[in-house]
């Protein structure tokens, strides 16, 4: 019962790091725009982070609990690996100011863990194909939307003042930035719920057939929020402004195009990384301008991160594994 506790409390914690690690890919056009005080915007991110659950169900929570690994595979040592793997890599890219996805993390360290403990037989590798396949497909998915919203966008209101461009596009933000963080709600939040899921299951304190109970839907949408609450602004900045300008329009474009990726994706129940999508986005909106727009130095280092994230967590929960299974008896 302790170590379920620990693990529960583990999951939490990284649902927080989560949510103001991730809170850049909520706050950071409106930010930037200047619509919103930081303070504002963090509140505004975090009231619809907590309601996504009301909105889209619960299909990426159930693909974390009963898709990737199978079933008796799975322990609380190597719950307890995977989080605690998680909870390190987040904290060392938070740190960096790298704008890497805290979801693959969570995948990364709980199928490292997972081998560790029953081999390799013990991963649906259809499943992790195809979330690896979206760390190109969603921030490209972004990219495009976010790039014709923007050209359509330019294209209706090029006879407009640039005053009444901006004043319109002002408020269109808050529209816009409260859809993504709907999106970002519903599909950050829901991982972990279906990790603490099969950490029940492990303990025998639960089914697979048994629905995930409300307490952990309510408890991981809260710590969520309470963690967008708490910012992330070491990561703002990098999304904000370090990899291009945004003005108002341009904002919204990303924004929007984020979060029509993010739906589409939450109710398909793929989990996949709103950093980047949202990365994506900014970047396709950049380029509308000219290529040089893009400060691709910048995205090259985030894109690296990218790629190692799943690999590295995955390391590192399979070494935590074995160490804590040494220690924990």
């Amino acid at each position: 019962m302790i170590i379920l506790i620990i693990v529960v409390a583990l999951a939490l914690l990284f649902d927080v790091i989560n949510g103001f690690h991730d809170a850049a890919n909520s706050i950071a056009t409106i930010v930037s725009t200047r619509v919103l005080r930081p303070g504002q915007a963090v509140v505004w991110a975090a009231f619809f982070n907590f309601i996504a659950y009301l909105v889209f169900g619960l299909h990426i929570a159930n693909t974390v609990a009963k898709g990737i690994v199978h079933p008796e595979a799975i322990t609380l040592l190597v719950v307890m690996s995977g989080l605690i793997a998680a909870i390190i890599w987040n904290l060392i890219t938070w740190w960096l100011a790298i704008p890497s996805s805290s979801s693959h993390t969570l995948i990364g360290g709980f199928v490292g863990a997972s081998i560790a403990h029953a081999g390799f037989a013990s991963v649906f590798y259809s499943e992790v194909i195809k979330i690896v396949a979206f760390i190109v497909l969603a921030p490209a998915i972004g990219f495009f939307i976010a790039f014709l919203i923007a050209v359509s966008v330019a294209h209706i209101c090029k006879k407009m003042s640039y005053k009444k461009v901006d004043t319109s596009f002002r408020r269109l933000q808050l529209v816009s930035a409260a859809a993504y963080s709907l999106g970002h709600g519903a599909n950050d939040a829901q991982k972990v719920m279906g990790i603490i899921f099969v950490a029940l299951i492990a303990s025998g304190k639960l089914l697979a057939t048994d629905p995930i109970p409300f307490w952990v839907v309510i408890s991981c949408q809260s710590a969520m929020a309470i963690g967008t609450l708490m910012g992330g602004w070491r990561i703002v900045r990098t999304m904000g402004t370090r990899i291009t300008h945004l003005g108002p329009y341009e904002g919204f474009s990303a924004e929007t195009g984020g979060a029509l990726t993010l739906f589409a994706t939450s109710i398909l129940g793929i989990p996949v990384s709103t950093t980047h999508t949202i990365t994506g986005a900014i970047i396709g909106v950049g380029s509308i301008k000219r290529l040089s727009a893009v400060r691709w130095g910048v995205t090259q280092n985030i894109i690296i991160a990218w790629i190692i994230t799943i690999p590295v967590t995955a390391l590192l929960s399979c070494l935590l594994y074995f160490v804590l299974s040494m220690v924990i008896r």
